[in-house]
């Protein structure tokens, strides 16, 4: 039996990351420098796509064949910190991994920044 998916539907489909990367910690969570150092660099790299406010609807966004994730949402909240980082440094066409561009430091970062994002909290 043949089964067909569509590329509508498979461009769809949750990212969920490895269960080990819930065991990686992050060794920046409450360091206000990392977080406003994340802000910047979510600014300059992560907007075009993901929105000011994280919410997939940035400028470059309705150019892509799937939907950036909105950082505000439940699921993205829901996500261990290892797993953002996990999603961050190994990426997901079209999003780009970013292992080799951002040191560990700079992912734990964007971490830190991603979480502010979340609906009714407090923005640095």
């Amino acid at each position: 039996m043949l089964i067909f998916i569509s590329f509508q539907t498979l461009a769809q489909t949750k990212w969920v990351a490895p269960k080990e990367a819930d065991d990686l910690k992050n060794p920046l969570v409450g360091n206000i420098a990392a977080l406003k150092e994340g802000k910047t660099l979510y600014v300059s790299y992560c907007t075009p796509c993901h929105g000011e406010k994280g919410r997939g609807d940035g400028v470059a966004a309705a150019s892509l064949s799937t939907k950036p994730a909105d950082h505000s949402s439940e699921y993205v909240q829901k996500q261990s910190d290892g797993a953002l980082f996990w999603m961050i440094t190994e990426g997901r066409n079209p999003m780009p991994a970013y292992k080799q561009s951002f040191s560990d430091q700079q992912r734990w970062e964007l971490v830190d920044y991603i979480r502010t994002l979340a609906k009714n909290t407090k923005k640095i």
